[in-house]
């Protein structure tokens, strides 16, 4: 899909579905194989009796494909669309998506306790820290923390259930992002999702590393050959 052909969705509702994430869903099933916006989005996404827009509808996102099966592509996986865009190329769905197990309600004290109210992302030794409630400055919304297996669910399906060392508290954008780190299909690293959501600079790094991990050399023209200069 080039970008001057790049057709874009319509809201088809109201969309009356119990739940956010039914909701949204609804909105991408009326509109495979185009493009909806993160505005589309919302719009579909608020409760049709109360008129409140959620705040983590970006979360009900994520498990349309972690927990549904869906391919939604994004900026990420396509370079035709911009930031805040998405696309459903079809209803399709992966085989091996499911739901989680959760802990207990008193696992999930305990764990929300040890945290401090606080997601426990922990990235190079720097914790998110973001409380429940708070205005997340990045993803935008208020915070809801949620709880997360430690180990990746296709590693450690089994997680105990009781046990709060195998839990811990994450933000909804730090769910996202351990989710789209891990291959829930093989319970590998995703490397490719990791480079996706690296900035610029360390794409960069990476790109010419792997040129010359297999033998190319980049010429001061900019053009590239196999070999060394």
């Amino acid at each position: 899909m080039s970008p001057s052909r790049k057709l874009y969705g319509k809201h088809k509702g109201p969309y009356r579905q119990r739940s956010v994430k039914k909701r949204i869903e609804a909105l991408f099933l009326d509109n495979l194989g185009k493009v909806l916006t993160r505005e589309q989005i919302i719009k579909a996404a608020t409760d049709p009796d109360s008129g409140r827009q959620p705040e983590n509808w970006h979360q009900r996102l994520s498990e349309l494909r972690t927990d549904e099966g869906y391919t939604i592509l994004s900026w990420r996986n396509r370079g035709e669309l911009k930031v805040q865009e998405y696309l459903m190329p079809d209803k399709r769905k992966r085989r091996g998506a499911g739901k989680r197990v959760r802990p207990t309600d008193a696992t999930w004290t305990a764990v929300l306790e040890r945290a401090g109210y606080a997601c426990e992302w922990n990235e190079a030794g720097i914790v998110c820290g973001l409380e429940e409630g708070e205005n997340d400055p990045v993803g935008g919304g208020r915070v809801k923390l949620t709880p997360d297996h430690k180990n990746p669910h296709s590693l450690n399906p089994d997680a105990d259930p009781k046990t709060p060392e195998q839990w811990q508290a994450l933000c909804g954008r730090h769910q996202v992002t351990k989710k789209n780190y891990w291959d829930s299909t093989t319970g590998k690293l995703n490397t490719y999702a990791i480079v996706q959501f690296a900035p610029e600079p360390e794409k960069r790094e990476v790109f010419h590393f792997l040129l010359s991990y297999f033998g190319y050399t980049t010429l001061n023209d900019g053009s590239i050959r196999k070999g060394k200069k």
